[in-house]
């Protein structure tokens, strides 16, 4: 069993059994220049580290009006519940640390690119699950969004 903070609430989930749900990150100072990334084919910017890409999700999601942002948060929900059902077993919940993955979105939605903060195994495959796939079509391209998971005992 785990807790998960999410937008500042503490909600008591069973990790095998109930979704996660991303919450993004309102202290910068917190993060970590840890980068794990994904280049794509005519990537940009080849050399945004973690820091920088988790602060253009932020100022991105920001963006938005309040019901784009709930629409917007639903379906990161619905991304992050598909990658945990993917990535969820015994291995890779053993070590239940938190973890925030960063994407950049085209304009049709497909994650093109990922950083990484935090290396346990449920991170590690998030990320990869995250690659390539349709998270939601933004409303500019390019999109940063982000996945934010805290455990807390």
């Amino acid at each position: 069993m785990a807790y998960l903070r999410f937008a500042g609430a503490v909600v008591f989930a069973a990790l095998l059994s109930a979704p996660l749900a991303p919450a993004f990150a309102q202290d910068a100072s917190q993060e970590a220049s840890q980068e794990a990334s994904q280049d794509s084919a005519g990537d940009v910017t080849p050399d945004m580290d973690f820091t920088a890409a988790k602060a253009a999700a932020d100022a991105d999601e920001a963006s938005l009006a309040p019901d784009a942002r709930a629409a917007t948060l639903d379906r990161q929900r619905a991304f992050l519940d598909a990658g945990v059902a993917a990535c969820a077993d015994l291995q890779s919940t053993a070590q239940l640390q938190d973890f925030v993955v960063v994407v950049r979105l085209d304009a049709s939605g497909t994650v093109m690119r990922t950083w990484r903060r935090g290396d346990s195994p449920l991170a590690l495959c998030i990320e990869r699950h995250s690659r390539g796939k349709v998270m939601f079509v933004p409303p500019k391209a390019p999109f940063h969004a982000s996945l934010e998971v805290t455990f807390e005992p």
